[in-house]
């Protein structure tokens, strides 16, 4: 999927749509601190925080009387000098649990990402003289733990999956289930491979064009979260089962149309496969073989980040690999093996081995 690709381009025209859109539904002062981030930040961050912000301006219309009758891109900027930190600790507590009307639920981790635009808000402002006071910056976040325990697949467990995609075997399913595996068999396990054995994620799985694989480099082109192009390479075994894919399943589909045509990945209806479709693929499978562990496209990410950290010990080359801009996520997102090294030092040196006679 370079950057040059129809489906780029649709992605992108799409996401612009999208954003404004939901820009078209928020009041002029909320507009202009999207507008000043749209150089700085990815249009699908920008979709987020639009969503966000929405669903404070409906918490104001709830919660303030004089506001209900009121559409939301009708607010004034002045709304903001009313608000005081107990207002946005009330907000907190409507994100954290809401029983009244539509039902939601967050967890800490949810509920500080869905503030942070509404900080970025109060801040533009404030650094402006737009508003007299910033009530954000007396609330204080929830305080989140970092998790060494992150979900991976181990060896034994990977092995295990592409064995039983791969040989029909060992899968708990119906015969209307079964039937439907052995058409998209070569399919799955060329996906399962693939992110298994480069850590790419579901995103710049589903953007993959055919034209991207290049069998004589063992390389694929991608698209990374930013927008920015890349090229990653790999090995044998996921050379073997792309070609297989791409001259057998994928050489007996009929594209269901030109838009569709430059694809990797079908459906069995001839369209490029969604990421909720390779997402739902890979938690189908890992259900039947792994089912102790809630695992996820990104999952298959740490799985795979694990294991090149662990054979290489070079978190640069972790991070160049995944795609991390920030080497700090990928430190972060790995500390877990730190406690692996730690384990192993524990018997390694012993001073009374050769104990003199």
């Amino acid at each position: 999927m370079g950057r040059d690709s129809q489906f780029y381009k649709e992605k992108q025209k799409n996401q612009k749509i999208k954003l404004r859109e939901l820009m078209d539904q928020l009041p002029e002062f909320a507009k202009d601190f999207i507008y000043s981030k749209e150089l700085t930040t990815q249009t699908s961050t920008l979709i987020s925080y639009s969503y966000d912000l929405l669903t404070f301006f409906r918490f104001l219309q709830e919660k303030n009387p004089s506001m209900s009758h009121m559409a939301i891109k009708d607010i004034p900027l002045s709304c903001l000098n009313h608000l005081t930190p107990e207002d946005i600790v009330e907000y907190q507590r409507f994100l954290e649990l809401n029983l009244e009307g539509e039902f939601h639920e967050n967890g800490k981790k949810s509920i500080a990402k869905k503030l942070s635009p509404l900080r970025g808000l109060f801040q533009y402002h404030y650094e402006r003289k737009n508003i007299i006071d910033n009530p954000m910056v007396l609330v204080k976040l929830p305080k989140l733990k970092k998790d060494k325990n992150i979900i991976r697949m181990t060896n034994d467990e990977v092995q295990a999956i592409l064995f039983a995609i791969e040989n029909n075997a060992g899968l708990a399913m119906s015969e209307r289930q079964r039937k439907y595996l052995a058409k998209t068999q070569k399919r799955d396990l060329a996906i399962l491979t693939l992110m298994l054995g480069t850590g790419i994620r579901v995103s710049e799985c589903n953007g993959l064009d055919l034209t991207d694989i290049d069998f004589r480099e063992n390389s694929m082109t991608i698209i990374r979260k930013g927008g920015g192009q890349d090229v990653l390479y790999f090995g044998e075994e996921i050379h073997d089962v792309l070609k297989d894919y791409i001259e057998s399943e994928r050489a007996f589909i009929t594209p269901q149309d030109e838009k569709n045509e430059p694809a990797l990945f079908y459906s069995t209806q001839g369209r490029r496969l969604s990421v909720d479709s390779i997402e739902n693929l890979v938690k189908k499978y890992a259900k039947m073989v792994v089912p102790n562990k809630k695992i996820t496209p990104h999952k298959l990410r740490s799985t795979y980040g694990t294991a090149l950290y662990r054979e290489t010990g070079d978190i640069r080359l972790v991070a160049d690999v995944l795609g991390h801009e920030n080497i700090n996520t990928t430190i972060d997102y790995y500390a877990a093996m730190e406690d692996e090294h730690k384990r192993q030092a524990a018997g390694a040196v012993n001073y009374r081995k050769n104990k003199i006679q």
